[in-house]
């Protein structure tokens, strides 16, 4: 019986949707986490009459025809990338990109890995880092005697040192855009990688055409909506649970054909 097989790709389909909240709805607090979206595809159909099939020999056509589905797949889990609420963290190192772009991380295969969150801080030579140590580029590196440090919405970052009022500039800090930024393979740790479906990276300045600006003492939350998610979670347990009374008909039906009598 078909029904069984259909109920059960419905059934695989809902409890993927499910992981997809769930993941969404546990990274409520991660910083710069972008949600995901399952989207789903139907499966196959079995034509058992094809419609624009000739049915007489006076050239009559049937109009419709009959076809059976098998179900549900799969498509893709898509990444949205809307802007997050701004938290102001007072952390003079905390960065949030207010519009497009990404920081660059250096991994430590020499690779670069790009985020969205700017939870930063220094290490023990003064370089600008996340909270895994992986270091920001360009390289920043803050003086051990600044008495405070200054970054510009363009990036720009400046230190104030002794009694000199005069900032002195250390570095400048550049953004990466792509053009599919729902292309890019999430690796944990808030790090993404570039792929063929993302495209290149695109290294610009902030505030330049296309890049976001920065934003000092902020850090860009989380863009998961819990009602929304709670909403599409309630949706997800209820198809799941008419996929399984499908089954439950399917099997009934079963077995009232088994106990025909001849």
């Amino acid at each position: 019986m078909r029904a069984l097989r259909i109920a059960a790709t419905g059934m695989a389909a809902q409890q993927l949707n499910v992981e997809v909240i769930s993941n969404n709805i546990a990274n409520m607090n991660t910083v710069g986490f972008k949600r995901q979206r399952a989207e789903f595809q139907d499966l196959l159909y079995e034509n058992v009459e094809r419609m624009g099939a000739q049915s007489s020999e006076a050239g009559t056509v049937v109009p419709t025809g009959v076809q059976v589905g098998a179900g549900v797949k799969a498509g893709s889990v898509y990444r949205i990338t809307t802007q997050g609420n701004m938290t102001q963290t007072g952390n003079r190192f905390d960065l949030a990109i207010d519009g497009r772009g990404y920081f660059q991380v250096l991994m430590p295969d020499g690779s670069t890995a790009y985020t969205r969150a700017g939870n930063f801080s220094v290490n023990d030579q003064g370089i600008l880092c996340t909270d895994d140590g992986y270091i920001v580029q360009p390289q920043i590196t803050i003086p051990q005697e600044a008495r405070d440090v200054v970054i510009s919405k363009t990036g720009q970052v400046q230190v104030l040192t002794g009694d000199d009022p005069a900032p002195q500039t250390v570095g400048q800090l550049e953004m990466a855009t792509f053009l599919n930024e729902a292309g890019l393979e999430a690796i944990g740790d808030n790090l993404f990688l570039e792929t063929g479906a993302s495209g290149a990276a695109t290294v610009g300045t902030p505030g330049d055409t296309g890049f976001g600006q920065l934003m000092q003492g902020y850090t860009e939350a989380s863009n998961v909506d819990a009602v929304s998610e709670i909403t599409a979670l309630i949706v997800a347990q209820r198809a799941y649970e008419m996929n399984s009374k499908i089954v439950t008909a399917a099997d009934e039906m079963l077995q009232a054909t088994s106990q025909l009598k001849s």
